[in-house]
């Protein structure tokens, strides 16, 4: 690949392909670098995205690549970007089947990864009857025995959030010791449940959830988990190259989804905490905007079109 791409995209889910579609549109050649495992595969059912409501993260993709086969100028490849070198307007990026690219700017739109939760029983209910976002499944969940499972700070913020979807849920701190007393005051004003003993196992049938057993033998009835993941970026690769990069692994970018390094964007899960299909697709769409405007700004000023 010696020719010169406009952009590299890394990451082809709601953000990386609509930030291609975006690009595509206003003409840019872009290839869109994906290794196909999102962290929403679990999922059976993508929800909140205006006319894909209860589509499958499969079926989405498929409508989008079907969508995107009338712009030529976007090409798809299925492999893992390893390294990049370069700088703004001409980096090399190598992938793990061993093609190399050179691109004019990338977008990092590789999401974000889940770390395995030391929960037994977990991986059989999680996309079934356990999940992380009430936005994406409280409505399937509404008025049900929820269990919630959440570290110490979180656990008000979510007791709040998740009370728009049921009365009916207890709060497991997992074993957390970060609950202040005042906010244990206030769940019980609400009469919320608190337990602080560790997660032993989740029982479940099926993948429907039955009840959650703690360590001290307490077992908690319940038809559905809400739980807080713990996420890392889903790539090494921007902070390889110098991105700034919070704590929590989400890539720090500006209004427009720049990175900290020049001629680098990031959009979607990776660089924001938001976590909806539709939000990660929008911000895509967003960046891509921004990645054109600079890849026609500089064109303008080159020496030759004067």
């Amino acid at each position: 690949m010696n020719q010169l791409l406009d952009v590299l995209i890394v990451g082809g889910g709601p953000a990386g392909l609509n930030a291609a579609l975006v690009l595509g549109r206003a003409r840019k050649n872009v290839v869109v670098i994906d290794d196909e495992t999102p962290r929403n595969w679990v999922t059976r059912e993508t929800h909140g995205f205006l006319t894909r409501d209860g589509a499958s993260p499969r079926e989405f993709r498929k409508a989008a690549k079907e969508q995107m086969a009338a712009y030529p100028s976007i090409q798809f490849a299925s492999d893992t970007a390893t390294t990049i070198t370069g700088q703004d307007g001409d980096f090399k990026v190598t992938t793990s089947l061993g093609t190399s690219y050179r691109t004019k700017k990338i977008l990092f739109a590789v999401g974000k990864k889940d770390l395995p939760l030391e929960i037994n029983g977990l991986t059989e209910v999680y996309g079934k009857s356990a999940f992380v976002c009430p936005y994406c499944d409280g409505w399937e969940l509404r008025d049900q025995s929820l269990v919630i499972i959440v570290s110490g700070d979180k656990a008000l913020h979510m007791a709040k959030v998740i009370s728009g979807w049921t009365e009916r849920y207890t709060i497991c701190t997992n074993g957390s010791d970060s609950l202040t007393d005042e906010h244990r005051e206030e769940l019980e004003k609400h009469k919320v449940t608190v337990f602080d003993a560790p997660v032993q196992s989740i029982d479940s049938e099926e993948g429907m959830v039955k009840q959650v057993v703690l360590s001290d033998g307490t077992a908690i009835p319940c038809t559905g988990v809400f739980f807080q993941p713990k996420l890392f970026t889903g790539s090494e690769l921007p902070k390889a190259i110098g991105c700034e990069i919070t704590e929590s692994g989400t890539v720090i970018v500006d209004a427009s989804g720049k990175t900290s390094v020049a001629g680098v964007y990031s959009a979607g899960d990776a660089a924001s905490e938001l976590y909806q299909a539709i939000t990660a697709a929008s911000l895509g769409a967003l960046s891509a905007v921004s990645i054109n405007t600079e890849l026609n700004f500089e064109k303008w000023d080159e020496p030759s079109h004067h």
